[in-house]
């Protein structure tokens, strides 16, 4: 296996070292809905994280990740755990101190290989799947009796304490719970969830990254968290709620002026948002992917224009990609500011729609978009 020989090439022959993945994931559609007590509609995706680990006989964690080559061999002291310079390895750090703390023996080092297929920033959930890949290398080498909803709760305590990102479940959790061609409809409020066979027919899942990077800790996705929390404050006084789910769609046309305009907006989205996922969900199990295709773009066009995290880049990619022959939809996808949207093609027609969004991003935007084509993949695992 290559990740083995790229492990070896580092750190030398191991008879004991272990091979792992642990998936990215998509979001459907159901967009900064998860820290908002609504419903999301995740996969988790071919590309992830993959990771080799051998245990060593000392205290000594030593890292290396292919994708930040010139860091080179960064060491680790389980006995000295601390927050490190660069941010990366802060995923591992925090991951390894969440399970000390809550009781998890942990007490070797180990050689750790890291190589990420997903790119970084893009919106594919690279940090959860390496948070994940952590989870799932610690509970294998140490035997762990770990459930897998608390390593989702520990990822995303990892990203809301450690890293500095207020961010829901929904990444971790479409990433343990996922399901090859299968995509996860959960409950955020009660975490209840059903596994929905996602069956596209003819059409395949196009990825278009803007190439735009962002840092969510530095980003407005913060912003939109504190305005949630401050909507959310205004409604439990003047209406009597207990969460942002109780409000209904009826609700929606009493609530602009309790909530002033910018408040209204976000509350309008979250509402709909999560509306539009309970029919999607409804509309793939009927097989009707024109229905499902129609709500992802209204789920785009929401985000755009009520939650404001859409950008020049993604809505360049999602309103070309709604012009082209065979589309069903399109949308942007993720915190929003930059990252990745997703359009479902029909397969014949990939290759031309790729070409035109590709030369109209680069003609507007004055640099070039990737694209992937993604399947719905399987949870994170050990690699025979």
């Amino acid at each position: 296996m290559l990740i083995k020989n790229e492990f070896n090439d580092i750190f030398g022959a191991k008879e004991n070292s272990m091979s792992f993945l642990s998936p990215g994931r998509i979001n459907l559609i159901g967009e900064h809905t998860d820290y908002n007590d609504g419903y999301v509609f995740p996969s988790a995706i071919s590309s992830g994280t993959y990771g080799v680990a051998s245990l060593r006989d000392d205290s000594i964690i030593r890292l290396y990740s292919a994708n930040f080559a010139e860091d080179g061999i960064i060491e680790l002291d389980l006995t000295d755990l601390k927050r490190h310079e660069l941010q990366w390895p802060n995923y591992i750090i925090g991951m390894v101190t969440f399970l000390k703390e809550e009781g998890h023996r942990i007490d070797k080092g180990w050689d750790f290989y890291i190589k990420g297929t997903i790119p970084n920033g893009a919106g594919l959930s690279s940090s959860a799947s390496l948070e994940i890949l952590v989870a799932t290398v610690v509970k294998e080498l140490f035997a762990l009796d770990i459930s897998d909803l608390d390593l989702i709760r520990l990822g995303k305590k990892v990203e809301n304490e450690f890293i500095g990102v207020n961010s829901g479940i929904m990444d971790q959790f479409g990433i343990v719970k996922g399901r090859k061609n299968q995509a996860v409809l959960l409950n955020c409020q009660t975490l209840e969830f059903e596994h929905v066979t996602v069956d596209l027919k003819e059409y395949q899942i196009v990825i278009m990254n803007t190439n735009k990077k962002r840092q969510l800790s530095d980003s407005d996705y913060n912003s939109r968290q504190k305005e949630s929390a401050e909507a959310l404050e205004i409604l439990q006084r003047e209406c009597g709620i207990s969460s942002m789910s109780e409000v209904t769609l009826e609700m929606l046309l009493t609530l602009e002026e309790v909530l002033g305009e910018v408040l209204f907006k976000r509350v309008r989205h979250i509402v709909t948002e999560s509306a539009r996922t309970l029919l999607s969900y409804q509309a793939l199990n009927k097989g009707d992917l024109d229905g499902f295709g129609e709500l992802l773009n209204q789920s785009h066009r929401s985000l755009r224009d009520d939650y404001e995290v859409s950008c020049l880049e993604l809505d360049t990619l999602v309103e070309t990609a709604w012009k082209q022959t065979g589309v069903l939809g399109a949308r942007m996808m993720g915190a929003g500011f930059g990252g990745c949207s997703m359009a479902i093609v029909r397969e014949e027609n990939v290759p031309e729609f790729i070409k035109i969004v590709r030369a109209n991003y680069k003609e507007r935007v004055g640099y070039d978009a990737d694209f992937y084509i993604e399947t719905i993949g399987d949870g994170p695992r050990v690699l025979k």
